[in-house]
């Protein structure tokens, strides 16, 4: 089935749901920055605009832009923001 997930106060939506592979999410993201945790060891890629992702081993931010995607590490805080509306999909495996 599908859940529907809010952060941030509403400014991270994101719509959940199993595949045969395991979870998937879509989101949107407005302007700003956001903390999270990882659910699982994840395949984050952007949809629309430009999301900056700082991962804990990294002391600078990186930008990924529509098509590029980054691997999320199991059970860690990460930051991501953006100065636009952006769009993004996260895939568990």
């Amino acid at each position: 089935m599908f859940e529907v997930i809010e952060y941030h106060n509403g400014l991270v939506k994101c719509l959940s749901f199993e595949t045969e592979d395991g979870q998937a999410v879509i989101g949107v993201m407005a302007p700003g920055e956001f903390e999270f945790i990882s659910a699982g060891n994840g395949y984050f890629t952007v949809i629309s605009g430009i999301i900056f992702i700082m991962l804990p081993s990294h002391l600078v931010w990186k930008p990924y832009k529509p098509y590029e995607t980054i691997i999320i590490p199991t059970d860690i805080k990460y930051k991501v923001k953006c100065s636009a509306n952006a769009s993004f999909k996260l895939i568990y495996q």
